[in-house]
């Protein structure tokens, strides 16, 4: 989109990320909610959704101009509500308008037919007079006001506070005071994701059905109320850290996705001493019960981590019917430590800040065993303060921490790392299946590489799982593959070559083919034997 002029108070077609435009109003955003750094950005109400977020200005267009060409290529019936309610609100504003006209027109003419019939030239008369014609230009003034910053008055307030005052009333829907001061808002949310973007199958409310969702346009919903939930908070047993100087942080910590690496990192925090409340998709994990949904845990949350298995997964997290951005207010925290690519990890943290939420990127580098034992490296970007807030978490779940800058780099430097790692297992495989193929022992293979300089824990560990046929997973054979085509991509995105990783990604395509994706990423050696 073209950057345009624009003002408070003007209807616009906003596009956040890879969503579709949607019509609102730029209005006042919260008090607290900061504007966000770099480019110029307006903070715009949305019609139709109790949606709100400061977008960019080349990502806005005036209503109007574009009105004819936005609806030819959005036709879902989420959108076709939104348009008729900025038509109803337009309505409504040309009607003040007139009415406020009319009233003053009536006026000045039954002053002029009194005056005619009788002038007065007493001083009470004349303050009577002078009254009348206040009260008119008041009023013109208070309809005026309605029509051009109902919105942005209502905006000013926090999104709690808004919440608490309107209790005990139904969220989202306005006092009789300012109905016609608003915005119209649909109190439907859930269900609305649909296509590429809805792995995780989380279940709408029976008052919400999933065949009412709009497949062009994901709304993104501001939490406004802090509720009993069923969500448990653990604390460990043992708060005294095994380290002593790792002072466990006094905020309350989350954590999603409990798979290979989450389940160890918990266990690491409240070893250490941390208050932690886990969602995971199966209940059974921990042992603990969980919280009901991811936006439930952010929301009861100060600090909340996310571990999941790919881009896919990690956006659902966050933009699903009942995701992270549901539970996102000024102040809360995401931290996605998922291994996913930049151009993911750049969204995801666009939408969060949009809501005045801190983010930061902090893949780890590691297995199940690293993270059992707490050795993981990681690798952290986005909000430094953020960063620093995490460091006793990080100290509990790894051995070192680096901070790599602006959203997207410690992305790209994980995709490194693990190109490095999974093309390294793939040419092991490689040595050890050419020497079983001309005669050499495997294992004094191993022998002599672990006396050279190739020696490494690594090294061992997956050439012992090749000679002993033990493929269980610390290092589950699909994410590596994962991790190498996102690798190719980032290459193909800087026209880099990358043939070693392509050589090995093609390797664990076919170990994929031969049903190994579940087993550990050793298992690669199955694909040199078939």
């Amino acid at each position: 989109m073209a950057a345009v002029s624009l003002r408070l108070g003007d209807l616009v077609w906003g596009k956040l990320g890879r969503y579709p435009p949607w019509p609102g109003k730029i209005v006042n955003p919260p008090k607290d909610l900061k504007k966000p750094r770099g480019k110029k950005c307006f903070f715009v109400k949305f019609f139709g959704t109790e949606d709100h977020a400061w977008i960019k200005v080349e990502q806005l267009k005036p209503y109007h101009a574009h009105k004819e060409e936005m609806i030819k290529i959005n036709k879902g019936k989420r959108f076709q509500q939104a348009v008729d309610a900025v038509e109803e609100f337009l309505r409504r504003a040309k009607g003040k308008d007139q009415t406020s006209s009319h009233n003053s027109s009536d006026d000045k003419n039954r002053r002029n037919s009194s005056e005619e019939r009788s002038r007065p030239n007493s001083g009470d008369e004349k303050r009577k007079l002078s009254l009348s014609e206040g009260k008119v230009k008041k009023n013109m003034g208070e309809g005026k006001k309605r029509v051009s910053s109902g919105s942005s008055e209502r905006g000013s307030k926090s999104p709690l506070k808004r919440a608490q005052e309107q209790s005990p009333r139904k969220r989202g829907r306005p006092p009789k005071d300012e109905k016609d001061l608003t915005i119209p808002e649909s109190s439907t949310v859930k269900g609305m994701m649909a296509g590429p973007m809805a792995a995780f199958k989380w279940q709408p409310t029976a008052s919400e059905p999933v065949k009412d969702a709009d497949p062009h346009f994901h709304h993104f919903l501001l939490s406004q109320t802090e509720k009993e939930t069923g969500s448990t908070s653990i604390q460990a047993a043992d708060s005294t850290a095994v380290n002593g100087s790792i002072t466990p942080t006094d905020k309350k910590i989350g954590f999603l996705g409990l798979g290979l690496m989450g389940s160890g990192i918990v266990s690491n925090l409240l070893k250490m001493g941390h208050t932690v409340t886990v969602w995971n998709r199966t209940a059974e994990k921990e042992g603990a019960r969980l919280g009901r949904t991811p936006a439930e845990v952010v929301s009861t949350c100060d600090i909340t981590f996310a571990c999941v298995s790919d881009p896919k997964a990690a956006k659902d997290l966050v933009l699903g019917p009942s995701g992270v951005l549901q539970g996102i207010r000024p102040g809360k925290c995401y931290v996605d430590m998922s291994t996913v690519d930049a151009d993911t990890v750049t969204e995801l943290a666009q939408v969060i800040v949009s809501r005045g939420g801190r983010f930061l990127e902090a893949p780890v580098s590691g297995n199940q065993q690293l993270s059992n034992d707490g050795m993981l490296v990681i690798l952290a970007a986005g909000d430094r303060g953020l960063y620093e807030d995490c460091s006793s978490c990080f100290q509990a779940m790894g051995k070192t921490s680096f901070f790599l800058g602006e959203v997207g780099n410690a992305a790209k430097m994980m995709l490194i790392v693990n190109m490095v790692q999974g093309s390294f297992m793939a040419t092991i495989a490689e040595g050890l299946t050419l020497a079983q193929v001309t005669g050499q022992s495997q294992q004094t293979l191993l022998d002599i590489l672990n006396q050279g300089q190739l020696a490494s824990i690594f090294l061992d560990q997956k050439c012992q799982n090749i000679l002993q046929g033990n493929f269980k997973p610390d290092f589950y054979l699909k994410y590596i593959q994962k991790d190498l085509r996102l690798a190719i991509a980032l290459g193909d995105a800087v026209n880099h070559p990358t043939p070693m990783a392509a050589a090995a990604n093609e390797v664990y395509k076919r170990a994929k083919a031969l049903d190994q994706s579940d087993n550990d990423m050793s298992a690669v050696y199955r694909a040199y034997i078939h």
